[in-house]
């Protein structure tokens, strides 16, 4: 309602009145940033405001030398908005009424051109953002395939995407969000192939966001949007690379581009989106399937090997002979469980320090942290050396979880079934797990179940899950999504 009410107040005629406007209210004169340009058109007074930095101060440079000429080339006339219309030689102009949307504009890096005795000014598109040029994401590498990646430009972003999918039902639909903050936010969805009523309660409830700001731009947008309170499992998935946007794009998902932050949001998800990898449908399909394979094992691998090696510890009378090998063979005054602790929180130290760490101290880092502190903490006693095989076991499964905010709530969830299994042990182990399946059982991503095809069970969708199939043989979109058109195929 209050931005409704903004839109009703007009843009005075006078350009006094927007002059004194705009210091009172931007901070023209006082900021060093905020500039305007003053000239004189056909006897009258017209002003572009701008703000440095964020406009291309040639394109500025070079409108101004157009409209100059009008002095030369024609005479007094009512029509001067009009003739500064047509002279703006550039490919996106439009005309504002209201004052707010105008210090929207400006502040959002266009320009805006005030002309005396008119209620309405024109806007042009000039900005020009700071930002990096696209690069391949640290986090989504692949060894074949493209470069290039999402930057902090939400136009790049948009274009880097619609250079994929040159389809004309592809929409990008920008809104603005936040008081103060007033960060440009687009939702890219296929008309006909999305669920439009997704659509419209992504839209909704992005509209119905009341904040001063939103500095950390796409997350913010998340806790909005799903309201995940303390669930530690990721309800959306991010990607910093163009080619997965366009593919789940293509699949009927909604993306969610949030200026300033290179990371696209993509909705619906499940958690079998969030262990899918690039790298393998850069395979053949039977290596990507075996990729997926590895990949799975290694999620299991850090969720369970630690808490059943800690119930042999408990209980090794359940160790078949052949195997009672791993078992800890050393005894110190510290119990395996506090151990178990003590070296899961030092691999969460050392992932913490490589990350604050300069690149070039990095590696170094991690030497020092593996070979002394590791081997001499074993040498004094305070670790068995079992307990670092398993944790670094576990850790390698950790990093090989396509998604790092699913790797850090797997993380918490062996904690759990840790603790559950050291107070009860076996029973512990198998309540822990089916507590855990449960929790995720009930988890909803915008009214999709977590598990799906696990569960609610889908034997044909599950059967993709496991077996990477060859591209054309996936003629049809995943049925949770609940998309318009079912059918991958060329138009007729």
């Amino acid at each position: 309602m209050a931005s409704q009410a903004k839109e009703k107040t007009p843009i005075p005629r006078s350009v006094t009145e927007v002059e004194e406007f705009m210091k009172e209210k931007v901070g023209l004169g006082k900021s060093f940033d905020v500039g305007v340009r003053k000239l004189k058109i056909l006897n009258k007074d017209v002003h572009f405001y701008y703000v440095n930095g964020l406009c291309d101060a040639g394109f500025i440079i070079e409108l101004t030398e157009q409209l100059v000429e009008i002095n030369d080339n024609e005479q007094d006339s009512e029509n001067l908005f009009d003739i500064l219309h047509n002279r703006l030689v550039h490919q996106s102009v439009k005309p504002i009424r209201s004052i707010d949307e105008l210090v929207d504009e400006v502040l959002s890096g266009l320009m805006v051109v005030v002309i005396e005795g008119y209620d309405q000014a024109l806007v042009v598109d000039v900005r020009s953002y700071p930002g990096r040029t696209p690069m391949e994401p640290d986090t989504e590498k692949v060894i074949r395939g493209s470069r290039d990646g999402f930057v902090e430009n939400i136009i790049l972003n948009t274009a880097l995407t619609r250079r994929r999918i040159r389809d004309e039902n592809l929409r990008f639909e920008i809104m603005r969000i936040s008081e103060r903050g007033k960060t440009d936010i687009a939702i890219g969805y296929i008309d006909g192939i999305a669920n439009k009523d997704l659509v419209d309660i992504i839209k909704k409830e992005l509209q119905n966001i009341e904040i001063d700001g939103i500095p950390l731009a796409d997350k913010t947008i998340e806790e909005f949007l799903l309201k995940q309170g303390y669930n530690p499992y990721p309800l959306v998935r991010y990607t910093e690379r163009a080619d997965i946007a366009a593919t789940h794009l293509l699949e009927g998902h909604v993306l969610i581009y949030v200026d300033t932050s290179p990371s696209v949001i993509i909705t619906p998800t499940t958690i079998f989106h969030h262990m899918q990898h690039v790298e393998e449908y850069r395979q053949s399909p039977g290596v990507g399937t075996f990729v997926r394979w590895v990949r799975f094992l290694g999620i299991f691998t850090s969720l369970f090997l630690l808490p059943l090696w800690f119930l042999f510890v408990l209980e090794p009378h359940h160790l078949p002979e052949r195997i009672a090998f791993i078992g800890p063979n050393k005894l110190t005054n510290i119990p395996v469980i506090v151990q178990v602790f003590l070296a899961d929180v030092g691999i969460e130290f050392l992932r913490m320090a490589a990350i604050h760490t300069p690149t070039a101290l990095s590696n170094a880092m991690g030497l020092v942290a593996a070979v002394l502190i590791g081997q001499i903490a074993i040498d004094v006693g305070l670790f068995v050396p079992e307990v670092i095989l398993y944790i670094s076991i576990v850790a390698m499964g950790n990093f090989a979880t396509p998604s790092y905010e699913l790797a850090i709530a797997n993380k918490l969830a062996r904690l759990g079934i840790l603790i559950i299994v050291a107070i009860f042990q076996t029973p512990g182990l198998v309540v822990g797990i089916t507590i855990y399946i449960i929790l995720l059982a009930r988890i909803r991503s915008l009214s999709t179940p977590y598990l799906w095809p696990l569960l609610p069970f889908h034997p044909k969708a599950f059967l993709q899950i496991l077996i990477r199939r060859a591209v054309p043989g996936a003629q049809l979109r995943p049925s949770i999504i609940h998309t318009a058109n079912r059918v991958r195929q060329p138009k007729q």
